[in-house]
Protein backbone atom coordinates (compact mmCIF):
# COMPACT_ATOMS: atom_id res chain seq x y z
CA UNK A 1 0.00 0.00 0.00
CA UNK A 2 1.11 3.32 -0.99
CA UNK A 3 1.30 5.76 1.76
CA UNK A 4 -0.18 9.73 0.59
CA UNK A 5 -0.14 12.61 2.86
CA UNK A 6 -3.20 14.11 0.56
CA UNK A 7 -6.38 13.19 0.44
CA UNK A 8 -8.09 11.39 -2.46
CA UNK A 9 -11.35 12.90 -3.62
CA UNK A 10 -13.31 10.19 -5.85
CA UNK A 11 -16.93 10.30 -7.24
CA UNK A 12 -18.57 7.52 -5.26
CA UNK A 13 -18.20 4.75 -3.08
CA UNK A 14 -17.17 1.77 -5.70
CA UNK A 15 -14.03 4.55 -6.87
CA UNK A 16 -13.42 4.90 -2.69
CA UNK A 17 -13.35 1.27 -2.01
CA UNK A 18 -10.99 0.33 -5.56
CA UNK A 19 -8.61 3.48 -4.07
CA UNK A 20 -8.72 2.19 -0.61
CA UNK A 21 -7.05 -1.17 -1.72
CA UNK A 22 -3.74 1.09 -3.37
CA UNK A 23 -3.54 3.82 -1.18
CA UNK A 24 -3.39 4.86 2.87
CA UNK A 25 -4.30 7.89 2.45
CA UNK A 26 -7.85 9.73 3.58
CA UNK A 27 -10.07 9.29 0.68
CA UNK A 28 -13.17 10.95 0.52
CA UNK A 29 -16.33 10.71 -1.91
CA UNK A 30 -18.60 13.49 -3.68
CA UNK A 31 -21.39 11.84 -3.97
CA UNK A 32 -21.33 11.92 -7.50
CA UNK A 33 -23.49 15.42 -8.41
CA UNK A 34 -24.45 15.45 -5.32
CA UNK A 35 -21.21 18.00 -4.54
CA UNK A 36 -23.10 20.99 -5.98
CA UNK A 37 -25.54 20.75 -3.25
CA UNK A 38 -23.86 19.73 -0.31
CA UNK A 39 -22.05 22.27 0.90
CA UNK A 40 -20.65 21.32 4.19
CA UNK A 41 -18.43 18.52 2.03
CA UNK A 42 -17.57 21.15 -0.33
CA UNK A 43 -15.92 23.77 2.91
CA UNK A 44 -14.55 19.82 4.27
CA UNK A 45 -12.46 19.82 0.75
CA UNK A 46 -11.68 23.36 0.96
CA UNK A 47 -10.37 22.55 4.59
CA UNK A 48 -8.78 19.69 3.82
CA UNK A 49 -6.72 20.83 1.00
CA UNK A 50 -5.61 24.02 2.89
CA UNK A 51 -4.26 21.51 4.86
CA UNK A 52 -2.48 18.88 3.23
CA UNK A 53 -3.79 19.66 -0.33
CA UNK A 54 -6.42 16.89 -2.17
CA UNK A 55 -5.77 14.53 -5.16
CA UNK A 56 -8.65 15.13 -7.93
CA UNK A 57 -9.39 11.52 -9.33
CA UNK A 58 -12.70 11.30 -11.26
CA UNK A 59 -13.88 9.15 -14.18
CA UNK A 60 -13.24 10.20 -16.84
CA UNK A 61 -16.92 10.69 -18.74
CA UNK A 62 -18.03 13.89 -18.85
CA UNK A 63 -19.76 13.92 -15.79
CA UNK A 64 -16.46 13.01 -13.82
CA UNK A 65 -15.11 16.23 -15.75
CA UNK A 66 -17.80 18.55 -14.60
CA UNK A 67 -17.20 17.71 -11.20
CA UNK A 68 -13.46 17.91 -11.55
CA UNK A 69 -14.20 21.05 -12.56
CA UNK A 70 -16.34 22.30 -10.30
CA UNK A 71 -14.27 21.16 -7.40
CA UNK A 72 -11.19 22.47 -8.35
CA UNK A 73 -12.96 26.06 -9.29
CA UNK A 74 -13.44 26.22 -5.23
CA UNK A 75 -10.43 25.32 -4.13
CA UNK A 76 -7.31 27.79 -3.94
CA UNK A 77 -4.76 27.39 -7.05
CA UNK A 78 -1.75 25.34 -5.76
CA UNK A 79 -3.49 23.44 -3.17
CA UNK A 80 -5.12 20.91 -5.96
CA UNK A 81 -3.48 17.63 -8.00
CA UNK A 82 -5.03 16.24 -10.95
CA UNK A 83 -5.16 12.84 -11.44
CA UNK A 84 -6.29 11.28 -14.88
CA UNK A 85 -7.45 8.02 -16.11
CA UNK A 86 -7.27 6.88 -19.56
CA UNK A 87 -10.30 6.36 -21.53
CA UNK A 88 -10.75 2.99 -21.54
CA UNK A 89 -14.27 1.43 -23.21
CA UNK A 90 -15.87 -1.16 -21.46
CA UNK A 91 -18.21 -1.90 -18.41
CA UNK A 92 -17.61 -2.65 -14.68
CA UNK A 93 -18.43 -5.77 -13.60
CA UNK A 94 -21.08 -5.21 -11.37
CA UNK A 95 -23.18 -3.33 -13.89
CA UNK A 96 -25.05 -5.61 -16.52
CA UNK A 97 -24.56 -2.27 -18.92
CA UNK A 98 -21.63 0.31 -20.10
CA UNK A 99 -22.20 3.95 -19.06
CA UNK A 100 -23.87 6.32 -21.05
CA UNK A 101 -20.34 6.94 -22.90
CA UNK A 102 -18.78 3.45 -22.92
CA UNK A 103 -16.22 3.99 -20.56
CA UNK A 104 -14.83 2.63 -17.33
CA UNK A 105 -15.03 4.78 -14.44
CA UNK A 106 -12.35 4.78 -11.57
CA UNK A 107 -13.30 1.36 -10.07
CA UNK A 108 -13.02 -0.54 -13.16
CA UNK A 109 -9.13 0.79 -14.45
CA UNK A 110 -6.13 -1.74 -13.95
CA UNK A 111 -4.19 -1.37 -10.98
CA UNK A 112 -0.91 -0.81 -12.98
CA UNK A 113 -2.70 2.16 -15.00
CA UNK A 114 -4.47 3.77 -11.96
CA UNK A 115 -0.62 3.41 -10.00
CA UNK A 116 0.95 4.96 -13.85
CA UNK A 117 -1.72 8.00 -13.44
CA UNK A 118 -0.69 9.14 -10.05
CA UNK A 119 3.02 8.67 -11.01
CA UNK A 120 2.18 10.90 -14.46
CA UNK A 121 0.73 13.48 -11.81
CA UNK A 122 4.22 13.44 -9.56
CA UNK A 123 2.71 11.63 -6.82
CA UNK A 124 4.65 8.52 -6.81
CA UNK A 125 8.25 8.34 -6.77
CA UNK A 126 10.76 11.38 -7.30
CA UNK A 127 8.48 14.66 -8.11
CA UNK A 128 7.96 15.84 -11.36
CA UNK A 129 10.87 18.08 -12.52
CA UNK A 130 9.93 21.33 -14.05
CA UNK A 131 10.29 21.29 -17.94
CA UNK A 132 13.29 23.28 -19.41
CA UNK A 133 10.87 24.48 -21.78
CA UNK A 134 7.12 24.84 -20.78
CA UNK A 135 4.61 23.54 -22.91
CA UNK A 136 2.10 26.21 -23.68
CA UNK A 137 -0.99 27.26 -25.25
CA UNK A 138 0.42 28.56 -28.19
CA UNK A 139 2.66 25.37 -28.61
CA UNK A 140 -0.79 23.83 -29.08
CA UNK A 141 -2.49 26.29 -31.80
CA UNK A 142 1.09 26.49 -33.64
CA UNK A 143 0.61 23.02 -34.12
CA UNK A 144 -3.20 22.89 -34.79
CA UNK A 145 -4.59 21.33 -31.61
CA UNK A 146 -6.31 24.96 -31.10
CA UNK A 147 -8.50 27.41 -33.06
CA UNK A 148 -8.13 25.91 -35.83
CA UNK A 149 -9.63 23.32 -37.95
CA UNK A 150 -10.30 19.91 -36.36
CA UNK A 151 -7.98 20.75 -33.76
CA UNK A 152 -10.71 18.96 -30.80
CA UNK A 153 -10.29 15.98 -33.37
CA UNK A 154 -6.35 16.52 -33.18
CA UNK A 155 -6.38 16.81 -29.52
CA UNK A 156 -8.23 13.49 -29.19
CA UNK A 157 -5.85 12.30 -31.22
CA UNK A 158 -3.27 13.41 -28.98
CA UNK A 159 -4.71 12.72 -25.64
CA UNK A 160 -5.02 8.79 -27.20
CA UNK A 161 -1.45 8.47 -28.18
CA UNK A 162 -0.63 9.80 -24.74
CA UNK A 163 -2.90 7.64 -22.65
CA UNK A 164 -4.82 10.59 -21.29
CA UNK A 165 -8.77 11.07 -21.26
CA UNK A 166 -10.20 12.44 -24.64
CA UNK A 167 -11.99 15.07 -22.86
CA UNK A 168 -9.46 17.49 -21.89
CA UNK A 169 -9.68 21.00 -22.58
CA UNK A 170 -6.98 22.99 -23.83
CA UNK A 171 -5.83 25.02 -20.84
CA UNK A 172 -5.83 21.21 -18.59
CA UNK A 173 -4.05 19.87 -21.54
CA UNK A 174 -1.44 22.35 -21.11
CA UNK A 175 -1.13 21.56 -17.72
CA UNK A 176 -1.22 17.79 -17.79
CA UNK A 177 1.43 18.09 -20.73
CA UNK A 178 3.63 20.04 -18.64
CA UNK A 179 3.01 17.59 -15.29
CA UNK A 180 4.00 14.66 -17.38
CA UNK A 181 6.90 15.06 -19.98
CA UNK A 182 8.54 18.08 -21.80
CA UNK A 183 8.42 20.14 -24.99
CA UNK A 184 10.73 17.67 -26.54
CA UNK A 185 8.24 14.82 -25.71
CA UNK A 186 5.26 16.88 -26.62
CA UNK A 187 6.67 17.62 -30.13
CA UNK A 188 7.56 14.13 -30.53
CA UNK A 189 4.04 12.67 -29.64
CA UNK A 190 2.73 15.55 -32.55
CA UNK A 191 4.94 14.41 -35.08
CA UNK A 192 3.66 11.14 -34.78
CA UNK A 193 0.20 12.26 -35.19
CA UNK A 194 1.24 13.31 -38.88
Amino acid sequence: MIKLKETIVVEGRYDKARIANLFDAPILETGGFGIFKDKQRLALLRRLAQAGGIVLLTDSDMAGFKIRSYIAGAIPDGRVVHVYVPDIYGKESRKTKASAEGKLGVEGIDDRLILQAFEKAGLLGAPCQQPQRPITKLDLYEDGLSGGENSAEKRRALCAALHLPARLGVNSLVKVLNSIGDYEMYKKAVNNLI
